[in-house]
C-alpha cells in the first residue's frame, strides 16, 4: 500500500498551525481507513528558522503522534530551500505532496493526486482552477510572469504554486539537480516522467499574514526567471546591437545636418542620448551581473539547508497500533 508523507514548510506560522494539524489529521484518517495509503503515513512540517513558537508547536504534536514530524532548520534558508529539504528527509514514502501551511490550498485535492499516483503518474500539479481570491492587480502580474516565462523559453505550469505530487521515482531523478538557487515550479516540469494535474478552488488564508509580500513576490519571480533561463543575457546581446544601429543612423543624420550645414545647437540633443545610451549600458550590466551573482553562489557550493533538529516516528511502533492512534487524531 502506498506511504504517504505529507511535505508543510513553515516559517512563523503559530496563528494556523494548530487549525492546519487538525484538517491534516483528519485527512489521514480518511484516507487510512479507505485504504487509500499505509496506516504509517506522515506529515512533515519542516520549520524555516521561525521566530514565534512553531517549532515548540511542532515538537508538541509529534509528542502527541507519531504520525507528525518534525524537522527544524537552523536559521530561514527560504521557502524553496525548506521545501527541499523536507522532501529529500521523507526518503521512507512511496510518495510525497508538499502544500503550504496556510490552509489555502484545498486538502480534498490530494485525494485526486493519489489517485492520478495510482493510474501511473509520477508527478501531479495541484492547479488553480481561477484567481478569483487574488486582487486584480496580483491576478494581473501573475499573468504576465507565466508569459514572460514562456516567452524566455521555461517550461511552466500556469497557475501552479508548490502544491504538487512526486513519486519517489521522481525526487531520486530531481537529486541530480545540484543548483543552489532553486525555483522549484520551474526545475520539476524538466524531469519529464508521466506528469498531470488535477484542479481545484483556492481559498482565503485562514490565519496570519502572507510571508510573500509584493517586494518578496517580484524577487522570487525574477530568481526563478534568471535560475532557469539565459535569454535575457541575449536580450543584451540584441539591445546592445539596437543601439548600435541606431547610433549608426544617428551619426549619419548628423553628418548630413553638418553637411547641409543644418545643425540646430542645443541642450536635449546632447544630454538625451547620453542619457539613453547610459541607461541601457547600466541596465545591462546589471542584469549580467545578476547572472555573475548567481555563478558565485553556485560555485561556492555552500549547503542548500542546514538540519539543527530532526523528529522521526518511531520504527519499531507496530503498523496496526498506528493505525489505531491515527483513527483517533481527529478525536
Amino acid at each position: 500500500m502506498t506511504k504517504l508523507a505529507i511535505i508543510i514548510p513553515c516559517y512563523n506560522e503559530e496563528e494556523v498551525l494548530p487549525e492546519t494539524a487538525l484538517r491534516i489529521y483528519q485527512l489521514l484518517v480518511q484516507l487510512i481507513n479507505r485504504h487509500m495509503i499505509s496506516a504509517d503515513s506522515y506529515a512533515l512540517f519542516v520549520d524555516d528558522g521561525s521566530k514565534d513558537r512553531t517549532w515548540s508547536m511542532i515538537e508538541d504534536l509529534h509528542h502527541k503522534n507519531a504520525a507528525f514530524r518534525g524537522l527544524k532548520l537552523s536559521r530561514n534558508f527560504g521557502h524553496q530551500n525548506a521545501l527541499l529539504a523536507g522532501l529529500s528527509h521523507a526518503d521512507d514514502a512511496h510518495v510525497m505532496i508538499s502544500i503550504d501551511a496556510d490552509l489555502q490550498d484545498d486538502l480534498s485535492a490530494i485525494e485526486k493526486m493519489l489517485a492520478a499516483y495510482e493510474r501511473g503518474y509520477e508527478i501531479v500539479y495541484g492547479v488553480r482552477e481561477d484567481r478569483s481570491t487574488d486582487s486584480w492587480f496580483k491576478r494581473a502580474t501573475a499573468l504576465g510572469f507565466y508569459k514572460l516565462l514562456s516567452m524566455m523559453g521555461t517550461e511552466s505550469v500556469y497557475n501552479h504554486a508548490d502544491y504538487r505530487l512526486l513519486s519517489q521515482k521522481a525526487f531520486a531523478a530531481f537529486r541530480d539537480f545540484k543548483e543552489v538557487n532553486l525555483y522549484l515550479r520551474g526545475m520539476i516540469p524538466m524531469l519529464g516522467f508521466k506528469q498531470t494535474a488535477v484542479y481545484y478552488k483556492r481559498d482565503i488564508r485562514k490565519a496570519g499574514t502572507s510571508k510573500y509580500p509584493l517586494a518578496k513576490m517580484l524577487s522570487f519571480a525574477w530568481d526563478g526567471l534568471t535560475s532557469l533561463s539565459s535569454r535575457p543575457l541575449r536580450f543584451v546581446t540584441v539591445t546592445g546591437g539596437v543601439v548600435f544601429l541606431l547610433s549608426i543612423g544617428m551619426s549619419i543624420y548628423a553628418l548630413i545636418s553638418y553637411l547641409s550645414d543644418a545643425t540646430i545647437h542645443g541642450w536635449a540633443s546632447t544630454v538625451l542620448p547620453m542619457y539613453f545610451l547610459g541607461g541601457i549600458q547600466l541596465f545591462c550590466i546589471g542584469l549580467i551581473g545578476e547572472y555573475v551573482g548567481k555563478i558565485y553562489r553556485e560555485v561556492k557550493q555552500r549547503p542548500r539547508f542546514i538540519i539543527e533538529e530532526h523528529l522521526k516516528g518511531d520504527p519499531f511502533e507496530a503498523i496496526e497500533h498506528r493505525a489505531s492512534k491515527v483513527s483517533t487524531l481527529a478525536g
